[in-house]
C-alpha cells in the first residue's frame, strides 16, 4: 500500500505541475519580460542569475514559505484564510496580485478532479502556493516533495519565458535547469522547516519589474 500511495502522490504532482495542467502559467513571466526590455537580462547567464535570486531570496522563496504554512494548516479553515490573506498582501504589484490569484483559482478548479474536503475549507481567492500546499497536504503528499515540485515548476516557467523572449536557447535552458537542480533541493529542504518569520525578499529590481511591465508598450506576457 505504501508503494502505491507513493506512486499516486508522484503521479498527482506530475499532473499538477505539468505545463499541460490548465492553470495558464505559460502566460506569465513574473516581471522577466520587463527585465529583458530594460536589458537587465540579456543572455543565458543573466537568466540563470535572475532565477537563482528568485529561488534564494525572492518571489519563489516567499511562495515556498507560504506553501509550507498552507500544507501544515490545511485542516483549519481559519488558518487557511489567514495565510491566504497574508499571501495576497505580499503581492507587490497589481500584475503580481492577478498572477497569483488567477493561477490559484485555476489550480483549484482543475484539481477538483481529485475530490477532497479541502476545497470546502479553502478561501474563495487563494493564492497559487497556498492552494497547492493545502491540496497537496489533503492528498497526503509530502511537504518536501511538493515544495521541490513547485519550485522546479517555477524555474521551468521562467526558463520557458526566457527562451520565448530570446535571451536563451533550449540548450541553455536545459543547462540552467541542471545547474539549479541542487539549489532547488536545498531551498525545498530549508523551506520545509520555515515559519512566517522567514518571509522576506532582497530582490528589489525583480520585485518592481512587474510594476514597470504594467506600462510596457509591447508585451508578450501578462506579467
Amino acid at each position: 500500500m505504501t508503494a502505491k500511495r507513493n506512486v499516486d502522490s508522484l503521479l498527482r504532482l506530475m499532473a499538477w505541475m505539468s505545463p499541460a495542467f490548465p492553470v495558464g502559467a505559460f502566460s506569465y513571466s513574473g516581471g522577466l519580460e520587463s527585465a529583458v526590455d530594460d536589458r537587465r537580462v540579456s543572455n543565458a547567464a543573466g537568466l540563470d542569475e535572475w532565477i537563482a535570486l528568485s529561488l534564494r531570496r525572492g518571489t519563489l522563496w516567499n511562495d515556498a514559505v507560504m506553501l509550507c504554512q498552507a500544507w501544515k494548516g490545511f485542516e483549519d479553515r481559519a488558518v487557511l484564510d489567514e495565510i491566504a490573506a497574508l499571501s495576497r498582501a505580499l503581492a507587490g504589484s497589481a500584475e503580481r496580485y492577478r498572477e497569483t490569484i488567477l493561477l490559484g483559482d485555476a489550480f483549484v478548479g482543475a484539481a477538483r478532479a481529485w475530490p477532497s474536503s479541502v476545497f470546502e475549507r479553502l478561501p474563495q481567492t487563494p493564492t497559487y502556493p497556498v492552494a497547492i500546499g493545502a491540496v497537496a497536504a489533503a492528498h497526503d503528499i509530502g511537504l518536501e516533495d511538493v515544495l521541490a515540485a513547485y519550485l522546479h515548476a517555477g524555474l521551468s516557467q521562467l526558463i520557458s519565458a526566457g527562451i520565448r523572449l530570446g535571451v536563451a536557447g533550449q540548450t541553455d535552458g536545459v543547462a540552467i535547469m541542471a545547474r539549479l537542480e541542487e539549489m532547488v533541493a536545498d531551498v525545498a529542504g530549508r523551506a520545509g522547516s520555515t515559519t512566517l518569520d522567514d518571509l522576506g525578499s532582497a530582490t528589489i529590481i525583480a520585485d518592481t519589474a512587474p510594476m514597470r511591465h504594467e506600462v510596457q508598450a509591447t508585451r508578450l506576457f501578462r506579467s
